[in-house]
This record gives C-alpha cells, sequence and structure tokens, in this order.
C-alpha cells in the first residue's frame, strides 16, 4: 500500500474516533442553553433551578472519581506525549512505560466518563487535549499490537506519539494547518519537521468525516478585513493586557493545582464537596457564563456582538483556575481564548466602535491572551484564525501572538504544560 494511501486511510478512523468526544461537548453546550440564562449574552427568561443542581452533582462525582478509580484519566493527557518527545532517553528506556500507560486505550476509556460529567457539569475546559492524547493513543496502540504495520513500524515510539496527537486535535477541529503548527510548536520540539506529511495527511483526511458538534465558536464566512489603523492603538493595549493576564494565569494555576492535589490526597470526599460548591456559586454568579470551555461567549465576541459582561471574565477566570487545578480531563486552549476575547466588554457601549471593530478586537484580545498563557506565537494566532476564518487579519493575528509570547515569557515563568511534563520527567 503507497504511504501516502496508507495515513489517508489511517486518518479517516481517527476523524470517526473523534465524534463521542464532539458530541460530549455538544451535549454540554446544550445544557448550558437550557438551563441557565447567560447573563449579557441572551435576553431569555430565566430557567428553573435545575442548572446548580446538576453542576454540583456531576462536579462532584466528576473529583471523586478522577482522584479516585478513574485517576488515569485525570487532566488533559498531553504530558505524556511532551515527555516522550523531550527526554533524552532513548525510546525503548524502560523509564518511558508509565508514560505509554497513560497513553494507553484504557486510559482514554477511562477518560470518557469524566468528560460526560465535565461538559454535563459545565466545568470550565474544552475537548482539545482530550482529543490530542486520543490521537496519539489510536497510533500507539497500533505501532505496539503490530510493531510492523505499514510506515507506523519504521517511526521511533516518540514520533508516533507526536503525529497522533497533533493528527487528533487537527481532525477534531477540521483544520490541517492546527494540527502541524501544534505539532512544530509544542508537541514535537524534538521531533523536529519529520512528523510533517504524516500529520498533514491524517489531520486532512481526519477533517473529511468530522462533524461540527461542539465548536460554537466557530465561525463562518466573516470577512472583517485588515485591521484599520484607527484599531492599533487598542490592538497594542489589548496585547499587553492579554499577554499580562495569560501570564498571572498560569502563575497562580501551578501552585493552586499543588494545593488541590494535597487537599484531594487527603480528603477526598471533603475536597470533592468544597470544590464543587465553589464552581456552583461561581457558576450562579455569572448566570451560566463559568461554564464549558467559553466558547458561546467567544464565539459571540469573536462575531463582533456581546460576549457577555466585563464581570463575566472574573467568573471565568475562577472557574478555570478551579477545574484545570482540580483534573478536569480538559485544557486551557479556548479557555484562555475567551477570557481574552472578553475584554472588549467595556467597549460594546462605545458608539464609535461598529461590529466588525470589536470582533477585530476580540480575536486580537483571544489571541494574546491565548499566547501569554500558551506560549506559542505560530499556534496560537492559527488556532483564533482557524475560528474566525477571516484571512485578512492573519498577520495581525501572528505579530499580536509573537508579541505578547514574547513579552509573557519571563512573566509567566514555568508553562502548564512545562509543569505537568516535568512532573513526569522528575526522578521520585
Amino acid at each position: 500500500m503507497p504511504t501516502v494511501v496508507f495515513w489517508l486511510l489511517l486518518g479517516l478512523g481517527m476523524g470517526a474516533l473523534q465524534w463521542p468526544y464532539q458530541a460530549i461537548s455538544e451535549l454540554g453546550f446544550q445544557v448550558q442553553r437550557r438551563l441557565w440564562s447567560l447573563a449579557g449574552l441572551t435576553t431569555g427568561p430565566v430557567p428553573a433551578g435545575w442548572g446548580p443542581l446538576l453542576v454540583f452533582g456531576a462536579s462532584a462525582a466528576l473529583l471523586l472519581l478522577a482522584w479516585g478509580p478513574l485517576a488515569a484519566g485525570r487532566g488533559g493527557g498531553v504530558a505524556p506525549i511532551l515527555a516522550l518527545d523531550r527526554t533524552p532517553l532513548p525510546p525503548a528506556a524502560a523509564e518511558h512505560e508509565p508514560w505509554l500507560a497513560k497513553l494507553s486505550l484504557r486510559s482514554q476509556l477511562q477518560r470518557l466518563p469524566l468528560m460526560v460529567l465535565t461538559h454535563v457539569g459545565g466545568l470550565a475546559v474544552g475537548v482539545e487535549s482530550p482529543a490530542v492524547a486520543l490521537g496519539a493513543s489510536v497510533l500507539l496502540a497500533i505501532r505496539r499490537r503490530w510493531p510492523g504495520f505499514g510506515p507506523l513500524g519504521q517511526l521511533p515510539i516518540r514520533l508516533v506519539a507526536v503525529i497522533g496527537g497533533a493528527a487528533g486535535l487537527g481532525a477534531a477541529f477540521r483544520s490541517p494547518l492546527l494540527a502541524v503548527a501544534y505539532g512544530l510548536e509544542e508537541l514535537g520540539r524534538r521531533s523536529g519537521i519529520s512528523l510533517l506529511l504524516p500529520t498533514l495527511l491524517l489531520a486532512g483526511s481526519g477533517t473529511l468525516v468530522s462533524t461540527g458538534l461542539g465548536q460554537p465558536a466557530r465561525l463562518a464566512g466573516v470577512q472583517f478585513g485588515g485591521l484599520a489603523v484607527s484599531l492599533w492603538g487598542w490592538a497594542a493595549l489589548f496585547t499587553l493586557v492579554g499577554a499580562g493576564l495569560g501570564s498571572l494565569l498560569v502563575r497562580v494555576l501551578v501552585p493552586l493545582a499543588g494545593g488541590v492535589q494535597r487537599l484531594m490526597e487527603r480528603q477526598r470526599w471533603a475536597g470533592s464537596l468544597l470544590l464543587a460548591a465553589v464552581l456552583t456559586l461561581v457558576a450562579l454568579a455569572s448566570g451560566g457564563l463559568s461554564l464549558n470551555d467559553g466558547s458561546l461567549s467567544l464565539g459571540a465576541a469573536l462575531a463582533g456582538e456581546s460576549g457577555g459582561t466585563l464581570l463575566a471574565l472574573l467568573w471565568r477566570w475562577l472557574a478555570t483556575l478551579i477545574s484545570l487545578a482540580a483534573g478536569a480531563p480538559g485544557g486551557l486552549m479556548h479557555d484562555t481564548m475567551t477570557l481574552g476575547a472578553l475584554m472588549t466588554a467595556p467597549l460594546q457601549s462605545l458608539g464609535s466602535l461598529d461590529a466588525v471593530a470589536l470582533g477585530q478586537l476580540a480575536a486580537i484580545g483571544a489571541t494574546a491572551l491565548f499566547a501569554g498563557a500558551h506560549g506559542t506565537p505560530l499556534f496560537c494566532g492559527a488556532f483564533v484564525f482557524t475560528l474566525q476564518g477571516d484571512p485578512k487579519l492573519l498577520p495581525a493575528l501572528l505579530l499580536v501572538s509573537a508579541t505578547s509570547a514574547a513579552i509573557s515569557q519571563r512573566w509567566r515563568g514555568e508553562g502548564w504544560n512545562d509543569h505537568q511534563c516535568g512532573a513526569l520527567l522528575s526522578p521520585p
């Protein structure tokens, strides 16, 4: 079988495997729309009080399981891929086995019920990191079960994991460009450009069968054009503020995660109920805008509409920190983009800025805060571009992303993914 055909066929299967994750994400947004008022985003009547009960119950159950019998499915699952890529040890070393165990199909199955509880309860994470882990797990399972199977048998284990992870993200969000940017800039820093062609082929064919479920922030047909000269002052301000807020998010998240870990290891029941209560109170205070990965607010803001009040930024900030620190199965990609886009909330009342200007500035803010927290300028700019889809704005997004990442590098210190990867690489 020609190599190209092999990767294309494998990509079709990878795209289909993302369907459950996309359906779970869609379920979360449907629950959020039906049970919450979404203050500042909708004007409908306030629903009955089932929403808070659902958030509390699902969050408490998630935490009890994630820090108990389903601990293997806790977190987004990206750290073992990074550890495989960045370790100087040879691929066959025994030290790799615990990381490979975290990327087994069994671990992904344990993550699945946790994801259901996460999105039903509305914890502030998305499906990006689990999609990455699933893609890596599938390719690794094939590679280990059939060592001589097609071109996979000729690749080292670490490269197989990186290709699968990058392609999983690209297939889930229907963007081969996103897959390549993430693979080269984040997952495969040691693997190099050898991941390029397989990732493109896998993500490209996976996109053909992937769905648009669970992606309300993915806009279609937006043509705002290039950033007007009059908006560059606002763009500079958003870049600086976004870099600072993104850095601060990670600065707070790393020690908070350590504190939550100590709490859950000592008092799992009390810790679960306490964290679930805090998430419920934050959801009530935000009118439901703190729930899920924020795509409802993000999509509205990127379209130039209101994504919520400025106070929603505070509530989402708290929900994101608690959800990630508690080990909810997800990452900080959409969360940080939403926080950045909400910086346009105070500008909604200015008559001098129309929907085009507000949509462009929302994209600038989303990119700046995302890059400030994540530190991968090409990937961050490409992700916001993938959602808003206006090619004329892409140069400005890349410039803002690179500037924010450079500014925040010293402020941020250790990144969230780097922190988790370092924990795996450190000796016990």
